[in-house]
This record gives structure tokens, C-alpha cells and sequence, in this order.
């Protein structure tokens, strides 16, 4: 069979919003405003932290000071940023399992003693994770996502966002609550953010525009003490000296005209009802595989029977024109027969002929 061309492909590898949920003209207006209301400040280099007048409509949505917020370039930057600080060479780092990809990766360049606790279906096994602190494991820090989680699409308990607060208190690590989906809710009610709970100064707290604006703006964020993101605006200064003041501008245009609430409306309906499609089309075209629903975001995680192996799934899926992240990305060990599905970037029509595909990849594998 001939290679699929980009047209033909349908993927459910990238976690990005589809054009057509994207509000383009809200941007261009959003831009004009920008460019209008303040050119000097727009075209100049800026600050490390970001455009102010963003920083503290950030500020002002999670209720904390200005100096506690850093505007970056993406929450993977923001990621990056708190990676670099604080994790030295042989440092312990808990992360869920599985966990994003991205997330691993960083933190084996890094060097890091990587641990990865058990997500259930109501978030990371905090009994594990204590046994792991009485067993003498001290982590500089948790790696939690907490709503709607890449890859998996689980969503961390009320009380088990309590329980890990009281741990890291009781055992002196950061929380680093990594949540750029948690706007993205398609049922349920929203669960207040560890940041908002912590009494302790135990929580940094990123998140993004990616998932609720679009992915080219590139602007995410760090909410943390205020020492600390001082200390990374100052290494910020050093390896860019701002990042993109036109786009932060655009964003916060875009943030304080409404325009991001009815964005968000448009991305969680349309989000929701792929969501509900790609559930759906599994059970009619794979029967054997079992995931969780998510309540919200962009991926869902499907476990797929033990004789499939992902890494010949993955080629013979893209023979078929279908493109899936293997399990084993998310994982230090394990998932070979497991794959995250992406939703966001696939229109209706595409899902069940997408998940069809599949389904005779597999078959073509398990033979």
C-alpha cells in the first residue's frame, strides 16, 4: 500500500486544537488591540517575566501577587525552567505512571533518579507513594498532573490533592503541579488546584494557552514563592532576555476582552463530544481494549489486549494511514500494550474511520 499523504493521515498523535475550533478571528482582532494599545511596549524587548500587564491578569485569575508569576515561552519552558533549578545531577523526582513524555525525557537529561508511582483512577497512588517516603526515598520533587492528565486522561481526587499537600509538607518536597488541561472540562464539577489549597509553600504551579487559545502562541506560565521565580526570571534574562512580547500581548488582549471564555466553550464542546465519539468507536471496533473516560482534555488512554505489541502497531498503523503514541513513551517500564489516543486535533468524521484503521493493524500484528 502506497504511504498515506498528509491529507489522508488521520492522527491521533498530537495533543493541539483543530483549526476549525480555533478563534482565528478573535486573534486578528485581539492583535489589533494589542499593537493599538500599547506599540512601544510590544515591539520593545520586554522583561524576563513576561508582559506585565499579562503577568498580572495571571496573577489576579489565581489570586496571588505579581512577583510570584513568570510568563514563559509555553508551559514546556516553564517546565524546563523549574527542572533546571531545582533538580541537580542524582536528585530523586516522583512522577506519575505513566507520565508525559517530555516530562521523562527532561529529567533523565538532567540526571535525575526517576520514580514513577502508580496513577489509579483517581490519581497517583498516594499510599505508594508514602511507603516510598518511609522507606527512606527523599524527592526534591513531585511531578503531578492533576486534571485530565497527558496520557491518560485521569483527574487527580479532592482528597488525594489534600493528601499529597500534608506529604510534601511532612516531607519537605515541591509539588510542581503541572496543569495546562484543567480548563478543558467537559462534566463534573472543577476541583480546587493544590496551588489555591497551599498553606505550606510547597506548590509551583505552571499552565498554558496552548489548549485554550492555540499552540503558536507559545505563552505558558510558573505561579511559585517569589524568590524562587526571581531566581529563575534572572536566569531567564540570561538565555533570552524576554520571551515573544507580541504574542503575550495578543493573549492578554484576547484574556481580558472575554474573548478566552467563549474560546474555552468552543474547545470543551467540541472536545467533549470527540471524546465521547472515540469511546464509542473503540468499543465497536476493539473490543478487547479498556480505558477510562476523561472527564475533560485532550487524550484518552486505551490498554489494548497483552498480545499486542506497540512497537509493530505502530508502524502497520501508519501503513494504514493512522498515526498513535506508543504506551511505552510514558513509562520507564511497561506499556507495550498500551497507547495514548489524542482527540483534539481529529474532526468527528475522522474518528471512527481513524479508530477502524486501528483495528485492522491490530488484527494485522496479533496474526
Amino acid at each position: 500500500m502506497e504511504t498515506m499523504t498528509a491529507e489522508q493521515l488521520i492522527s491521533f498523535a498530537r495533543g493541539a486544537p483543530s483549526l476549525d475550533i480555533i478563534d482565528v478571528e478573535g486573534l486578528k482582532a485581539a492583535a489589533a488591540r494589542a499593537f493599538d494599545a500599547d506599540p512601544a511596549g510590544i515591539t520593545a524587548y520586554g522583561t524576563s517575566v513576561g508582559y506585565v500587564p499579562l503577568r498580572k491578569w495571571i496573577a489576579e485569575k489565581h489570586g496571588v501577587s505579581a512577583d510570584q508569576v513568570i510568563v514563559t515561552n509555553g508551559s514546556l519552558q516553564a517546565d524546563a525552567f523549574l527542572f533546571n533549578h531545582l533538580v541537580q545531577p542524582g536528585d530523586t523526582v516522583v512522577v506519575e505512571k505513566p507520565t508525559y513524555d517530555r516530562t521523562l525525557l527532561s529529567l533523565q537529561n538532567l540526571g535525575a533518579k526517576v520514580h514513577q508511582v502508580t496513577l489509579r483512577e483517581d490519581g497517583i497512588d498516594v499510599d505508594e507513594l508514602r511507603a516510598l517516603l518511609e522507606s527512606g526515598i527523599r524527592p526534591k520533587l513531585a511531578h503531578i498532573i492533576p486534571n485530565y492528565q497527558n496520557p491518560a486522561g485521569i483527574t487527580l481526587s479532592d482528597q488525594k490533592r489534600r493528601d499529597l499537600l500534608a506529604l510534601a509538607a511532612e516531607y519537605g518536597f515541591t509539588i510542581f503541579e503541572d496543569d495546562p488541561y484543567v480548563d478543558i472540562r467537559f462534566r463534573g464539577d472543577a476541583l480546587p488546584s493544590m496551588l489555591s489549597l497551599d498553606s505550606d509553600n510547597v506548590v509551583v504551579h505552571a499552565s498554558s494557552f496552548t489548549k485554550t487559545v492555540c499552540p503558536g502562541v507559545r505563552v505558558g506560565y510558573l505561579v511559585g514563592p517569589a524568590a524562587l521565580i526571581d531566581a529563575i526570571a534572572k536566569k531567564a534574562t540570561n538565555l533570552y532576555i524576554s520571551p515573544g512580547m507580541v504574542s503575550e500581548a495578543i493573549v492578554h488582549q484576547f484574556c481580558v476582552s472575554g474573548d478566552i471564555e467563549r474560546s474555552i466553550q468552543t474547545v470543551s464542546t467540541a472536545l467533549a463530544e470527540r471524546a465521547s465519539v472515540l469511546a464509542e468507536s473503540l468499543r465497536k471496533h476493539i473490543p478487547g481494549a479498556t480505558f477510562t473516560e476523561p472527564d475533560g482534555g485532550y487524550f484518552l488512554w486505551v490498554d489494548l489486549p497483552t498480545d499486542v505489541d506497540v512497537d509493530k502497531l505502530f508502524p502497520a498503523a501508519m501503513k494504514k494511514g493512522v498515526a498513535i503514541v506508543k504506551g511505552t513513551d510514558f513509562l520507564l517500564d511497561g506499556g507495550q500494550s498500551s497507547v495514548r489516543l489524542a482527540f483534539s486535533a481529529v474532526t468527528v468524521e475522522q474518528i471512527d474511520e481513524g479508530v477502524r484503521r486501528l483495528a485492522e493493524a491490530i488484527e494485522e500484528v496479533r496474526a
